[in-house]
């Protein structure tokens, strides 16, 4: 059973979420916050899998909600719905440790394939799409100061052959791409992933696409 809050300041929105997810017999719905900071505390007392969360809400926004839950060390996932597509909002929320975001007007198939998407531990956003909404605004990227990629400790952790993947990963390839293009079981290419995702910390694949950027090994196009 995946266990899942709504955050969204608009009732009605709130309503429909509810019949959606009560309607699967594989979720249930933990409780409602009309704004980040009742998000936040729900997160800490009901440790639901997923949360939705709305990005403008009154007092605390959407995006300090998410950043507040992630780096609590909470083991929720957030999963961004967001009114606008290539928001720089929702980029905002997945720079704060969001899992992905979708548009409120996905079709209730595709909300419910990204709840469950996420709760398993995979980024919503395809990986064109991460290129598409990072590209769009990177000039939100803070400059990175200091040493070079090479000499970040995320990346220096990282083999040869691993920081290969998350450059590619960073480009935009999906498992299968880099299967094919660099001559790997796909299988194999799983495996790495999930090695970079442990040695660097990134939270999923859309938290990678990010570091890949941050330490400049993927330039925008």
């Amino acid at each position: 059973m995946t266990t899942v809050l709504i955050a969204d300041d608009q009732p009605m929105q709130r309503f429909g979420f509810r019949m959606l997810l009560e309607s699967q017999d594989d979720m249930t719905v933990v409780g409602e916050a009309g704004n980040g900071t009742e998000a936040a505390g729900l997160v800490a007392r009901h440790h639901p899998d997923v949360v939705l969360m709305d990005i403008r809400m009154p007092g605390l926004d959407g995006i300090e909600a998410t950043r507040r839950i992630t780096t609590s060390g909470a083991r929720t996932r957030i999963l961004i719905v967001t009114t606008f597509d290539l928001d720089e909002y929702a980029y905002e929320g997945l720079r704060a440790g969001a899992s992905g975001f979708l548009v409120k007007d996905a079709l209730p198939e595709e909300l419910l394939a990204g709840i469950r998407a996420v709760a398993a531990g995979d980024a919503v956003v395809a990986p064109t799409l991460t290129r598409r909404l990072l590209d769009a605004y990177v000039h939100h990227l803070p400059a990175t100061p200091g040493a070079p990629a090479a000499a970040d400790p995320r990346i220096t952790a990282l083999t040869e052959r691993e920081r290969e993947i998350l450059t590619v990963i960073g480009q935009g390839w999906s498992n299968t791409e880099i299967a094919a293009r660099l001559h790997l079981a796909e299988s194999t290419v799983k495996t790495h992933v999930t090695r970079i995702l442990a040695k660097t910390g990134a939270r999923d694949r859309v938290q990678a696409v990010i570091l890949a950027y941050d330490t400049r090994l993927v330039a925008p196009m």
